[in-house]
């Protein structure tokens, strides 16, 4: 995979992408600009953001949902806009959303 060229909003607040990001440093207590190479694999290393992006894009994505594992935690993204990020290890959850 490689890394993803254009993202689908200027700000990223709509994309899963972003809201994994957000919540994999809420979990590990750091600034989202600190989960990037060579602390953290890059994303697009286990999931096609640009793929992800488009797929949970709009309310034609309601009722889906796409689980896979990020740096050590349990990520589900559902298409009502939540994403789930869960520390297996403990069970801590944290929740982050990318849609109002």
């Amino acid at each position: 995979m490689t890394a993803p060229s254009d993202p689908s909003a200027a700000d990223g607040a709509d994309r899963p992408t972003r809201a994994i990001i957000e919540a994999v440093a809420r979990h590990e207590g750091v600034d989202v600009t600190a989960v990037e190479p060579p602390a953290y694999e890059p994303l697009y290393a286990v999931v096609d953001p640009e793929a992800l992006d488009a797929l949970f894009r709009g309310s034609s994505s309601d009722g889906a949902s796409l689980s896979f594992e990020y740096a050590g935690y349990d990520v589900t993204v559902s298409g009502e806009g939540q994403i789930d990020v869960t520390d297996p290890s403990t069970g801590e959850t944290v929740v982050g959303c990318f849609r109002e």
